[in-house]
């Protein structure tokens, strides 16, 4: 089984090819659009920089491919105001948990979430959420992640120049 570690810099371009896995996955093919992958670049590449980063990725490296990952779980912290359940400010948030097709079914997802769930631990994160798939809830659930009841609903603002 391949080593967890903590993502750099200089992994920002895999990340962004491992979010294409991603979203392919969800959409049944990778995003034809490929704005989104500057942005995503230029995003990684400063929020991972961050002496206090409020993002992070841990990464499984390909074995037979120097330079390309295998898996990655990328995470964030959010501020929000404390209520009863969690008085704290800060809230973890789990997004693009990928494994490359060919690498799956060898632990690697789970090494990364681990990782990313220890690193909110360490900085004192009592909560963290994510949206699963009908795939990935069974390794969402082993690490102790449940169903809420609380509803997301998402509004999508138009740019200032549309």
């Amino acid at each position: 089984m391949g080593e967890v570690r903590r993502a750099t810099v200089a992994d920002a371009g895999e990340l962004v090819r491992l979010r294409g896995v991603f979203l392919g996955d969800i959409a049944s093919g990778e995003p034809a659009a490929d704005g989104w992958r500057r942005v995503a670049f230029e995003v990684l590449q400063t929020r991972l920089a961050a002496p206090d980063p409020t993002m992070v990725a841990f990464v499984v490296d390909r074995a037979d491919r120097p330079g390309a990952l295998a898996a990655c779980a990328v995470g964030a912290v959010d501020c929000r105001l404390g209520g009863p359940d969690d008085p704290t400010s800060e809230h973890g948030y789990v997004f693009n948990v990928v494994t490359d097709p060919d690498q799956r079914r060898r632990g690697y997802s789970r090494l990364c979430m681990t990782a990313l769930l220890d690193w909110y631990c360490d900085r004192g994160i009592r909560t963290v959420d994510l949206r699963a798939s009908p795939n990935a809830e069974p390794l969402y659930h082993s690490l102790g992640f449940v169903r809420t009841t609380y509803p997301a609903m998402r509004l999508r603002l138009l740019a200032p120049d549309a």
